[in-house]
């Protein structure tokens, strides 16, 4: 079942970055940023939960069209007119600003910026912009008023296929049966599975033969401990 998984998924090169794969948890989300030209009003919210590749996904846009990304934290501090210049903007963590009345009046100074310049906009956030918390009435209007993309948690197609590529970068062969013993007892963030990726690495390197199950039971509990 899970060599089926990873044979039937598709992926797409990240523009220079890592590969991206597509399934039935950011299939429609994918879609969304391939089409950002046709946005309502520019500006575009990606929501997801922690885990789901809303960061991975804000580089694949930012490598489409050449958008400078920057954190919620960064935005008190930054002059709206010229973040606007450039050709897209992407706002991570775009929520973080809620009952901070500078990150609120800063965003909503560079939602303006951008709309007026025509620059498209992309926030990342873990929720709608209905449960932010927004102190601010015309920064609520106007994010309720961009369009959403939703990022599910990632489904077993797509950890099994992030676990075989990350697995294969650092010259790991994953059998479909290691494959199977692993899927079920991970957590379903594609952050778990790079940090999983990299102390299985690490435990069968220490001992010198390829990864198998106790590697994984071992990595495993060194977590849950």
């Amino acid at each position: 079942m899970a060599e089926q998984l990873v044979l039937d998924l598709p992926f797409r090169a990240a523009m220079g970055r890592d590969d991206f794969f597509v399934s039935a948890a950011n299939a429609a989300a994918v879609a969304g940023i391939d089409t950002w030209r046709d946005w309502p009003g520019g500006k575009m919210l990606l929501v997801g939960p922690p885990g789901s590749g809303k960061t991975h996904l804000a580089h694949v846009f930012a490598a489409q069209t050449g958008a400078r990304i920057l954190t919620a934290a960064e935005l008190p501090t930054a002059d709206p007119a010229a973040l606007a210049e450039a050709p897209a903007l992407v706002v991570e963590d775009a929520d973080r600003v809620a009952g901070e009345a500078r990150g609120e009046e800063a965003l909503f100074h560079l939602h303006n910026a951008a709309a007026g310049r025509g620059t498209a906009l992309l926030l990342t956030a873990g929720g709608p912009p209905q449960r932010w918390g927004l102190g601010l009435p015309d920064l609520q209007s106007r994010m309720q008023q961009a369009g959403h993309l939703t990022l599910s948690a990632p489904d077993d197609a797509l950890i099994a296929a992030v676990l075989v590529k990350l697995a294969a970068d650092r010259q790991m062969a994953l059998t479909p049966a290691l494959l199977s013993y692993i899927l079920p007892r991970i957590d379903r963030s594609l952050a778990f599975v790079r940090d999983f990726v990299s102390a299985l690495d690490a435990e069968a390197l220490a001992s010198k033969r390829k990864p198998g199950t106790r590697h994984v039971k071992a990595v495993l509990a060194r977590r849950a401990e």
